[in-house]
C-alpha cells in the first residue's frame, strides 16, 4: 500500500523531504513489520535495499567476528536509513543489520533511490548530508569505543536508544546490550549495578529505564552531543535543537512478527 501525500511516514528523513521530492519515491516505498532479533541486512550480500526505520524501530548496524561475537558500529531510528543509502546498493553490504526494537520500516529499492537522486538537486543535498551525518557516527562511535571506560560507552548508548523511542523505560535485554557493546554479559550486569547504585537508571529484566537524563548525560562521555551537534548542524530540517526529534511512547513498541 502506497503512502499517502499528506501523512507522515514516521521517519523524520522522508518527512523532510518536500511535496514534489517525496512524489519521486511515495508509491515505492513498501511498509514492513520487523521483530527485535530479526536480521533484515547481511553482510557480504549483493543488492541492498534502503530501509526508513519508523516511529520507535531501531536497526543496529553490527560486525561480527569469526569467532561468534559481534559489535555494534553505528545504529538507526526514526531519524535516518540502513542500507543502500549510501553506495549505489548493488554492493556488498560491510555489516548486518540487527533490529534492536521491533516496529515497522519502509522499504525501497535502492535503484528509485538513485533515480530520485538524478531527478532532483533538493532530494540530492538532503540525502548528501544524512550521509555526512551517518559517516560521522560511525566515527565518532569507533573513537568512543576505542578511548572511552564502558561506563560512559554505556550510557552513551542508553542515550541514544532513548533518543529513538522516546521513552525513558527502554526495551533492551542485558543480553543484547552486551552484544552491542562487544562486553561479556556478566561484566555488563556488574556495571549496570553501579550506575543504579549511583542514580542514573533502573535495570529490570528486559527493560532498563533512565532515571535521570540529565545526570546520564553529565556522566556520559560527549561522543552522544557530538554526533547531536553534528546532525544538527548539517541536517537541520530533521534534527532539532536537541537532537533527532523524539517519537512519543508507544506501550507497544515490544517485539512483533514479520509481515510482507
Amino acid at each position: 500500500m502506497p503512502i499517502e501525500p499528506a501523512a507522515s511516514t514516521g521517519n523524520l528523513l522522508l518527512d523532510a523531504l518536500s511535496g514534489s521530492d517525496r512524489a519521486l519515491i511515495e508509491r515505492d516505498l513498501e511498509p514492513v513489520t520487523v521483530a527485535r532479533g530479526d536480521t533484515i541486512l547481511t553482510a557480504d550480500s549483493g543488492a541492498s535495499p534502503v530501509i526508513f526505520p519508523c516511529d520507535q524501530t531501531v536497526v543496529a548496524l553490527v560486525v561480527a567476528t569469526h569467532d561468534g561475537r559481534m559489535a555494534e558500529t553505528a545504529s538507526v531510528g526514526h531519524d535516518g536509513a540502513v542500507g543502500g543509502i549510501i553506495g549505489q546498493g548493488r554492493l556488498p553490504n560491510a555489516v548486518s543489520g540487527l533490529v534492536q526494537v521491533g516496529g515497522r520500516v519502509l522499504r525501497l529499492d535502492a535503484d528509485r533511490l538513485r533515480e530520485a537522486e538524478r531527478r532532483s538537486a533538493t532530494f540530492r543535498d538532503l540525502f548528501a548530508r544524512y550521509a555526512d551525518c551517518f559517516l560521522a557516527q560511525l566515527l565518532l562511535i569507533g573513537a568512543c569505543n576505542a578511548v572511552h571506560p564502558i561506563e560512559q560507552r554505556c550510557l552513551r548508548w542508553l542515550l541514544t536508544l532513548q533518543d529513538r523511542t522516546g521513552g525513558d523505560t527502554l526495551p533492551v535485554t542485558h543480553e543484547l546490550m552486551a552484544a552491542m557493546l562487544g562486553v561479556q554479559r556478566t561484566y555488563l550486569t556488574r556495571i549496570l549495578r553501579v550506575l543504579q547504585e549511583q542514580g542514573l537508571l533502573r535495570a529490570e529484566r528486559g527493560r532498563i529505564t533512565i532515571v535521570d537524563r540529565r545526570a546520564v548525560s553529565a556522566a556520559a562521555c560527549a561522543c552522544h552531543a557530538r554526533v547531536r551537534l553534528h546532525c544538527e548542524a548539517v541536517l537541520g530540517a530533521v534534527y532539532g535543537p536537541d537532537g533527532p526529534r523524539r517519537a512519543a511512547p508507544d506501550a507497544d513498541a515490544g517485539p512483533v512478527s514479520r509481515t510482507a
